[in-house]
């Protein structure tokens, strides 16, 4: 790539970050209600034709800050040792994510915010849900590439990603939720693999405790 296309690239990114940006402000600021694509566009600067290139509406704008969460996650992911194991891998891929990105959820509270406006406001679902899927989607692909695996034909690289996209979901859902302002978004992650890691009977009874050196979540 050359310097003029490289910031030919980044000045798309710009602009796009900027109007995600600016729809999230609107949406936690207002509600979903009041947010429109000429009050996104206003605030940017940006023609309506312009947002139009990037989202398909006001509610993609919205969630796509998450899009870039979920590919930094990637990113992180594809980067991990290639003798690790995939639930591993994805878990360290989070922690690394956690620990260095100032941009990771718990250094940022809209990130809280904006998670629990997708609960909140139905018509963010559908959005959000393509987002993650999306996400999901190349998740599977890098583990099949690690395990040397054909992910059309071998259902093992999605059901690692199922499970380890589970024990984060379920974190953040614990983060999120009423009366958790306190909780530690990594300690919950690592409560919840250290629970899939854990045999199934053992994982369902054994109360909540910090990892033990045999799961994942140990180094």
């Amino acid at each position: 790539m050359s310097s003029e296309e490289g910031r030919r690239v980044r000045k798309v990114q710009q602009s796009r970050e900027a109007m995600a940006r600016a729809a999230a402000d609107l949406a936690l600021t207002g509600g979903l209600d009041r947010v429109t694509v000429e009050a996104i566009s206003d605030r940017v600067d940006v023609s309506r034709r312009t947002f139009s290139r990037y989202f398909s509406g006001k509610e993609d704008a919205v969630v796509d800050s998450l899009r870039a969460d979920y590919a930094r996650i990637n990113a992180a992911l594809a980067a991990r040792p290639a003798d690790e194991e995939p639930l591993t891998a994805y878990y360290r891929a989070l922690r690394g994510w956690l620990g260095d990105e100032p941009t990771a959820w718990h250094q940022q509270p809209r990130s809280a915010d904006l998670l629990r406006l997708l609960h909140q406001e139905p018509a963010l679902l559908p959005a959000y849900l393509r987002v993650q899927d999306e996400a999901q989607g190349e998740s599977v692909a890098i583990v099949a590439r690690r395990l040397g695996l054909d992910a059309e034909h071998d259902l093992r690289p999605a059901l690692a990603v199922s499970l380890a996209v589970g024990a984060f979901g379920t974190a953040v859902r614990f983060w999120i939720a009423p009366g958790a302002a306190t909780a530690s978004l990594p300690r919950l992650i690592d409560a919840a693999f250290t629970a899939v890691a854990a045999e199934p009977t053992a994982g369902l009874t054994r109360s909540a405790t910090a990892p033990t050196s045999t799961s994942p979540t140990s180094k």
